[in-house]
Parts: C-alpha cells; structure tokens; sequence
C-alpha cells in the first residue's frame, strides 16, 4: 500500500537526541523506530501504516531526510527481538541496550506528561511497542 500522508517530526525528546538519531539513519545504521502505542491516543495521531513518508527534521526543526515506512508491528516490550533491536541502529545493536534505553526514555516521556510508565504496560490492549522499519528515500546520497 502506499500513502499520500506524511509526518513530520524529529527523533527523540531533545535537540541532542534528535541530531544523534538523524546522524545514525544518514549514515545506514538505523532503519528502525519504535514508540508507544498509547503515545498516538494521547496526540490524537494516526498510528504508522506501510506506505508513509516521514520528513525527519533535526534538532533545530530543519527537514532533512524523507523516509517512507516499509513494516509496522505491534508487540509487548518484552517481545522485540534482537533484530529489531539491532535495526534501530543505536548503541551497541544489542536488544540489552535496546531494553535498557528504551525504558528510561519512555519512563522519561510518560512520566513527563504525569504517567507512570513501565514496559509490563505493553501487555496491555492499545498499549503496545509500535516497531516501525523504513528505508530513506532522499536525499539521494542516504537512499536505500
């Protein structure tokens, strides 16, 4: 299916992050994301369908990159595996470092906007980790 619908955002909750999240999908480590499903319902946001573009800005808000979905999955925090894991290009690959950054930066998140948050909660209907994979399609030079 393909979309005429496009997000724009950046990664992450901080100019810092956003940039350091950027840097890895430009440089072919990163062709992963994930997020909460209950993040949607709580910005009255469409969940990620395959097919849509996203135009990820940097940290100061600037486009930079255009990606377009290719997989959505909805999965408990405990069952992301180690591939997806390893897609989301950040830290060591690893799903340990995956679970461990993933936990405080939703605890942070949730915590937040006044919600206590903890990964059993993704066992939970609507509640789910939303793993998104994508591939860059602009600029050229970044394109799968």
């Amino acid at each position: 299916m393909i979309s005429n619908e496009y997000t724009v955002e950046c990664f992450g909750d901080s100019p810092e992050l956003a940039d350091e999240l950027l840097h890895a999908v430009s440089h072919g480590t990163k062709r992963a994301t994930s997020s909460l499903e209950i993040e949607y319902a709580q910005f009255d946001e469409p969940l990620p369908e395959v097919g849509r573009y996203w135009m990820i800005c940097d940290g100061r808000g600037q486009p930079r990159l255009i990606t377009r979905v290719s997989s959505v999955e909805k999965r408990s925090f405990y069952d992301v595996d180690a591939d997806f894991a390893a897609a989301e290009g950040e830290g060591d690959l690893s799903l340990e470092y995956w679970r461990r950054e993933h936990e405080a930066f939703w605890r942070r998140t949730q915590g937040s906007m006044g919600n206590e948050w903890s990964p059993a909660d993704t066992d939970k209907p609507g509640h789910k980790v939303i793993m998104e994979r994508f591939e860059v399609c602009w600029p050229p030079k970044f394109a799968n």
